[in-house]
């Protein structure tokens, strides 16, 4: 018998065994794997690039040798010779499985290209950039007055805009001559002066009057997703944003996976900054290239992430960071040249400002979140959940603010889900079920008609109904608890149970089928009692880590509840209170801040007193850290029960409609006689 390999497939998660010498683009069908593919694997279209891992990868439970996939091919080395080929990358086509293998699909390999849920928000902001243009007139130099053209062009930018002292980095002092002859001493400068610099730094030079832009970008680095927005410098407005989902994923899904990966793997840590920071670096070309600007008018960027991330784009070990006192290299807000940390492809002189961290597990992407939504200047008690595969959940009113991270893990983000995928065109984003006929009705991304209305299957004829994303598991998942197909323990019922034919029987436990396409060789989506595990285990960690703020500041309630990214912009907050991810609230006082860490990260770039501003906001808040806190297991235990199993507004079952049901698998079918009464 021909032995068989494991591979597992990254972003997606999904998995199978194969024989050895399946090519890779062959086994990522037979799995239903998002990997292009147009001419037929032949070697010649290039759609299907992957790039192979190697090592030890914890999460996933394997070891990956060098010799795991098949040798460069000639078919693979004409074509990088040709039209050029990244390092690591390989043909899906032409590599073949020889071992276990974990293998990254890139984005630009995928068919259903992701879209952006981390979009920019609407915001008034104030304009006080910390790069600025100057046109000034130079004095020509004179043999009898000797000075370098720096120090005469220092000169007028005193004389014309009392500018004390300026410095030039090489780049910029190599164009300075030609630049000023070419504009007969005439030019125009970019100067860059944080709030805590004592000179302009010049980023560009330009001949003459310069009537152009200058853009930044504001960079939310996710566990999943990296997100921009390029901004505008003059008067704040986004050009255009996009995202892509972050490269170590492939590492680990999770930060504490990846922090396993370094230790179990020396050099891991240097691999996953290359691929994040090449991640980077390809977002600006692609923005660039949408808002069709030149590259080196992007002068400035923003960026704010987790602690795990920001030491892994530094090229700082995170080790530290996965372990008590999981100490941070460094707290404060850092400034640093762009081309340090992979920006290469923007202006070569721009500058890096990453915001302050706030703790070891509380990064600088909830120190943008404190800036955008300001809970220091709030008179009611606010709740700020910013939804990722790590939390960030703030807890305050301007007099003190308590802030947290809770390890929600990926299933919100579709991951770990039977049918999950990442949110593109085809997933299904929103599900209702009708508590009387348990039928169910959806729509996928891409189109504004429900499944059940006329002209659904003309619309999503392009792009097929493909799988569910983050979103979609969790409506589905509360719409069942509300039709009374899952019971508060998470159990799902049997057919006979429930009265509908769409719960079918899955090993020992049963799934509810959402859709079934496998007439025309689609797929059959469904929600398995392992997803429903899954998302269960995701808000229990979400609502615990707020339970423990509230124990922190010995409340039962609060007034306002923020939702905030990816999920928070995507999810109504009736869904959110039946599964019990968020304390109970009334449901007019939950709203949605949108991507509050990107929307923080663009004030930054805009306004350099917000940098001021929460560089000393982060000192006052306080940091509770629910690795180490007894009640956290508590209230997570207790979180499991969906909504939860304690509820200080028992009238929210009436308001909800949520069934009280309960299904005992115990004695077979008689023995799991439903039970039901309204709360």
């Amino acid at each position: 018998m021909t032995d068989k390999a494991l591979v597992i497939f990254t972003p997606s998660g999904k998995r199978g065994h194969f024989e050895v010498g399946i090519p890779i683009l062959t086994a990522a069908r037979q799995l239903g794997v998002d990997l292009d593919s147009v001419c037929g694997g032949r070697g010649i279209c290039s759609k299907c690039q992957v790039s192979p891992g190697f090592g030890s990868f914890s999460k996933h439970g394997v070891e990956v040798a060098e010799n795991a996939v098949s040798e460069w091919n000639a078919v693979e080395q004409r074509y990088k010779e040709k039209r050029g080929l990244k390092d690591g990358r390989r043909l899906g086509c032409q590599a073949t499985v020889q071992g276990d293998l974990v293998v990254d699909v890139p984005p630009e390999s995928q068919v259903h290209k992701q879209v952006v849920r981390k979009a920019a928000s609407a915001r008034d902001i104030t304009m006080d950039p910390a790069t600025r243009l100057y046109y000034v007139e130079v004095r020509e130099p004179d043999m009898h007055e000797p000075s370098g053209d720096l120090q005469r062009l220092g000169e007028a930018l005193k004389r014309d805009w009392q500018v004390e002292r300026i410095d030039a980095p090489l780049p910029v002092l190599r164009k300075l001559q030609p630049t000023l002859r070419a504009g007969k001493w005439t030019a125009t400068v970019a100067l860059h002066k944080d709030h805590v610099d004592d000179t302009h730094r010049i980023i560009d030079i330009w001949p003459g009057f310069f009537d152009g832009r200058l853009y930044g970008l504001a960079i939310d680095l996710g566990s999943t997703t990296i997100a921009a927005h390029l901004c505008d410098l003059r008067n704040g407005q986004v050009l255009t944003s996009a995202g892509i989902m972050n490269p170590q994923i492939r590492f680990g899904e999770d930060l504490m996976s990846r922090v396993s990966y370094v230790m179990m793997n020396p050099g891991g840590d240097v691999e996953m900054t290359k691929v994040v920071r090449d991640a980077m670096g390809d977002l600006a070309r692609n923005l660039a290239t949408e808002a069709d600007i030149p590259l080196d008018h992007i002068v400035e960027a923003t960026i704010v992430c987790n602690p795990v991330m920001h030491h892994l784009l530094l090229g700082i070990d995170p080790v530290e960071l996965g372990q008590a006192p999981f100490a941070l290299a460094t707290s404060d807000a850092l400034r640093c040249a762009a081309a340090d940390i992979g920006l290469e492809a923007i202006n070569p002189a721009a500058r890096a400002y990453l915001l302050p961290c706030i703790a070891g597990h509380v990064g600088a992407d909830c120190a943008a979140v404190a800036l955008s939504e300001e809970p220091y200047k709030s008179d009611d008690l606010v709740l700020i959940c910013d939804v990722g595969t790590n939390a960030e959940i703030l807890l305050g009113t301007k007099d003190r603010v308590l802030a947290c991270s809770s390890p929600t893990g990926p299933a919100f983000e579709g991951a770990q889900i039977s049918s999950g995928q990442r949110a593109a065109p085809g997933a299904i984003e929103r599900v209702e079920i009708d508590p009387v006929t348990k039928e169910p009705r959806f729509r996928v991304i891409g189109s504004e008609i429900w499944s059940n209305e006329d002209g659904f299957s003309e619309v999503v004829a392009s792009t097929g109904v493909t799988g569910i994303c983050g979103s979609g598991i969790i409506e589905a998942v509360a719409e069942m608890r509300m039709a009374g197909l899952v019971d508060p323990s998470g159990l799902i019922g049997s057919a006979s149970q429930t009265g509908s034919i769409r719960l079918v029987p899955e090993g020992r436990t049963h799934a509810y089928v959402i859709y079934d396409g496998t007439a025309d060789n689609g797929p059959l989506i469904s929600v398995t009692q392992g997803d429903i595990r899954a998302i269960q285990l995701a808000k229990s960690a979400l609502y615990a880590g707020a339970r423990l703020l509230m124990d922190e500041l010995e409340t039962d309630t609060v007034d306002r509840i923020v939702l905030a990214g990816a999920f928070g912009a995507h999810i109504s907050p009736k869904h959110a209170m039946v599964l019990g991810m968020i304390p109970d609230c009334t449901l007019e006082n939950v709203m949605s801040a949108g991507n509050a860490a990107g929307t923080g990260a663009r004030i930054a770039l805009c306004d350099i007193s917000a940098r001021a501003r929460i560089e000393e906001e982060v000192h006052r808040i306080q940091k509770v850290e629910t690795a180490i806190e007894p009640k956290f297991q508590e209230h997570f235990v207790a979180a499991n029960a969906i909504p939860h199993a304690t509820a200080p507004f028992p009238e929210l079952f009436s308001i909800l409609s949520l069934p009280v049901v309960s299904f005992n698998t115990k004695g077979g079918e008689d023995g799991g006689r439903r039970r039901r009464r309204r709360g």
